[in-house]
């Protein structure tokens, strides 16, 4: 009886195996993921403090763990670079990260740049992990509007 059963098992086992391995692979969300840019501040570009700050992009924890952000790389496609200091990015929470000078807070941190960093008429933004500076996502965009949505 054994030996009827055998053949049967494989071929159903053969079927579960090639039915699992058509079926598309859904990507995981990177851990942190760029959720929006708002790449064309409102107004004249006169690079005001004000200005500058009104251009910036939102990264997202998208783990249940706390991610320590020392040392990621937030860069554009010209290869300008916001290295992060000590932040601790808390489960589902987001940071800012804005263009101009201000004070780093639990929620937004500063470039601290004089000019304007992403490109109105296209650019892409990647986060970079530190301890390997692997590309963990991307958003890029056209030249149509002022902001996108990167999720």
């Amino acid at each position: 009886m054994f030996r009827r059963l055998a053949p049967a098992a494989a071929a159903g086992t053969a079927l579960l195996a090639s039915t699992l391995a058509a079926a598309p692979a859904q990507a995981a969300a990177p851990a942190v993921q760029i959720v929006k840019v708002y790449y064309d501040s409102p107004g004249a570009d006169r690079r005001s403090n004000s200005s500058l700050n009104a251009e910036y992009v939102v990264l997202k924890n998208t783990t249940r763990k706390t991610i320590q952000l020392e040392r990621w790389v937030l860069r554009d496609e010209t290869g300008y670079k916001y290295r992060f200091g000590p932040f601790t990015l808390k489960p589902g929470k987001t940071v800012t990260v804005r263009s101009g000078s201000g004070e780093d807070g639990t929620s937004t941190v500063y470039w601290n740049r004089r000019q304007y960093v992403w490109n109105n008429d296209g650019d892409t933004a990647s986060i970079h992990r530190g301890s390997d500076l692997k590309k963990i996502d991307t958003c890029s965009w056209g030249s149509a509007g002022d902001w996108t949505n990167c999720q």
